[in-house]
């Protein structure tokens, strides 16, 4: 689904490359975390896929196609939730359905009403943005990235800005939703625990500049219950993938 070929990419403001040589995938119907220290370029991966920034060689694939001039090829959900502050709560989930076209408007609201009550915000599809919580504004954001329908996910840290119960809640929603429809999504965290919960495969960043992503497969099957975490070979990974992110923080 997702395939980085030899990519190269540099800020202006660095003298390094932040991505050098970088290949790895994502297959089909894949829940891939990646984790790895704060400023590694683990979001630059994701701003390359989109085409925010542009690669300064190598190449990125998407269903086997170069994303290049390619359009509505993945949904984004980055760290900040980006709602567009002059529509509703409601009017924002419907963006994406707006943009891809072709369903009525009566299913629009009736996929909003669903992906609100989904993600704890029943009721809140009039409310403005400015309205809701740092936590509410992130739910809904979350929720219009679903609904974009997507068969390719990234999700920047998408629970970091909820309390720990919501955030428990929502990774059990979120592998609910991955179960039913099975895209693939790529998820950036910094927790290890949510990162073990949700994967079927972690990606680690060991260096920077990120010349290769470590890949760990998790050994638990799918559904998966929280009850998973206390598996003794789930707290070993546990332990090796902090032990890997202390020694990247260290170097």
């Amino acid at each position: 689904m997702l395939e980085f070929r030899n990519v190269t990419f540099q800020y202006d403001v660095e003298d390094f490359n932040i991505i050098d040589d970088l290949s790895f995938h994502a297959a089909p119907g894949e829940f891939v975390s990646i984790i790895g220290a704060s400023g590694c370029g683990k979001s630059t991966i994701f701003r390359l896929v989109n085409q925010l920034l542009p690669m300064k060689s190598g190449e990125i694939l998407v269903n086997g196609h170069s994303i290049a001039g390619q359009k509505s090829y993945c949904g984004y959900m980055p760290q900040r939730d980006l709602l567009l502050p002059w529509r509703t709560v409601g009017e924002n989930l419907r963006l994406p359905m707006e943009i891809r076209g072709g369903i009525t408007k009566d299913k629009m609201n009736e996929r909003v009403q669903t992906a609100l009550s989904h993600v704890g915000l029943a009721g809140c599809e009039n409310k403005s943005p400015s309205e809701l919580s740092g936590g509410m504004r992130q739910r809904a954001a979350f929720a219009r990235t679903v609904l974009t329908d997507s068969q390719l996910l990234l999700l920047d840290e998408p629970f970091s800005a909820l309390d720990f119960l919501t955030r428990i809640s929502m990774q059990e929603w979120l592998l609910g939703q991955w179960d039913a429809d099975r895209p693939t999504i790529l998820f950036i965290t910094h927790d290890v625990e949510e990162a073990l919960f949700l994967s079927g495969r972690v990606l680690v960043v060991e260096e920077t500049p990120i010349r290769k992503l470590t890949s760990i497969e998790v050994p638990a099957g799918y559904p998966r219950t929280r009850a998973c975490l206390a598996n003794p070979k789930m707290i070993a990974l546990r332990e090796q993938l902090i032990d890997l992110l202390r020694k990247e923080g260290q170097a």
